[in-house]
């Protein structure tokens, strides 16, 4: 069948790339000059299928509140008069229970780990590089309390079979050898083994062009106007280069993916949440991280590339504002110079920012729609580059009419029906 992948991020060129090895002609559509140059670009080089959490969770809303009076929070809101957000904010409130985050986070870990697999696999398949390094995650504890709670995830981790291990400081400096230098400031650790880290950017550059060598056209500089539908199917799309046709359309907009099916009927639970990051050159390698150190303090991931570290962390609700925000900046700023002081030049960093296309139950929408040719690809909020090959290997099976290696219950939109 003939495919036609709208956005190029991450999400849309793994789906392209499952999608040509099954056999479809397909052709990916963006506005953009070139591939992942939004969401995609600059995110926390985080492949992270053991932290694949809802934000929906029990004690959040309380949290929440504390961390609006805070300077250094993990979240920050910026009040907009917009219905949609509020109503985001509400559907979201109302998966903070016990039973809600349960289900979801089994949903949001059953994809995450396949798609790790995924990822094994296509490096395998083609020998991809991309600054990638398999030597797992270290989430690091400054209280007792913090400890304490970790017992909850710990809890999920054993009903999920993921593999960890709980760490001393002594033993996190093991795995971490510059964390020596603050060692004062932390009690302990809980690390993820099969974790993995990489550019996001760097990977969907190349997939781009070993997907072009399985016969995948890809159209830059594209602006999708709208989509156009007949008979409760889509029959093409308008665009600034003219009318596109396909058997089988996939919306993979991230947080713009409403905005293309509203006019549908197709109200989805998408709303942006503003992420941030830094790339600091590192300026002495041994007091630099090893893998990807998460502070658990102030949600921020600090990754290692082979010459520079991704910091990245806080989220914003402030809708499609791309406004680089420098109290964002000190926050992460202060974080990685807490935690790796020695390691990188911040004086010569990369500040970023980009929206995160988040659900309300944090479980993206992957599958088909009531119209009978329209997928959805989308809403993965923090964790696309974690999910990515899961959902672009699943969804080209459900597509190919193919059993999907793992069960796709509960991952599109018909359970916001």
């Amino acid at each position: 069948m003939k495919v036609l992948v709208i956005g190029s991020g991450v999400i849309g060129v793994t789906h392209a790339y499952y999608l040509a090895k099954a056999g479809h002609s397909v052709t990916v559509v963006d506005r953009q000059p070139g591939p992942a140059l939004e969401t995609s670009y600059a995110n926390a080089g985080q492949i992270s299928p053991g932290y694949s959490a809802p934000w929906a969770a029990p004690g959040i809303p309380v949290k929440a509140m504390k961390w609006l009076a805070q300077r250094h929070a993990p979240l920050k809101l910026h009040p907009q008069m917009d219905t949609t957000m509020w109503k985001w904010m509400m559907q979201m409130l109302s998966n903070c229970t016990e039973s809600a985050y349960a289900v979801n986070k089994e949903r949001m870990m059953r994809l995450a780990e396949y798609s790790r697999d995924c990822f094994i696999q296509l490096r395998k398949d083609t020998g991809i590089q991309y600054n990638d390094r398999q030597q797992g995650t270290l989430q690091l504890f400054r209280t007792d309390k913090q400890v304490k709670a970790s017992q909850s995830d710990i809890a999920v981790l054993e009903r999920c079979n993921v593999p960890y291990e709980v760490l001393s400081m002594d033993q996190c400096i093991a795995i971490e050898p510059a964390l020596e230098r603050v060692r004062e400031k932390f009690i302990s650790g809980l690390r993820l083994p099969g974790d993995e880290t990489g550019d996001c950017f760097e990977f969907t550059n190349k997939l781009v062009e070993i997907s072009k060598q399985m016969g995948v056209e890809y159209l830059f500089d594209t602006t999708v106007n709208k989509l156009l539908s007949r008979g409760g199917n889509i029959i093409g799309v308008d665009t600034s280069a003219g009318e596109l046709t396909a058997d089988i359309y996939v919306v993979a907009m991230g947080s713009y993916t409403p905005f293309l099916v509203n006019p549908l009927g197709l109200e989805l639970p998408i709303y942006p949440v503003k992420g941030y990051s830094l790339t600091v050159p590192i300026a002495n390698a041994d007091a630099a991280p090893v893998s990807t150190v998460m502070d658990e303090t102030y949600k921020v991931a600090i990754t290692r590339f082979e010459d520079r570290i991704r910091v990245a962390g806080t989220a914003e609700l402030s809708g499609y504002n791309l406004k680089l925000r420098e109290p964002r900046r000190e926050t992460i700023a202060m974080v990685v110079r807490d935690v790796f002081p020695d390691g990188g030049d911040i004086d010569k960093a990369e500040f970023w920012t980009g929206l995160r296309p988040m659900t309300p139950d944090g479980t993206p929408l992957v599958g088909k729609t009531q119209i009978s040719n329209l997928y959805l690809n989308s809403g993965h909020g923090t964790l696309g580059w974690t999910m990515s090959c899961g959902s672009g290997k699943l969804l080209a099976d459900v597509i190919s009419g193919n059993q999907p290696d793992i069960d796709p219950a509960g991952l599109d939109v018909s359970r916001y029906s």
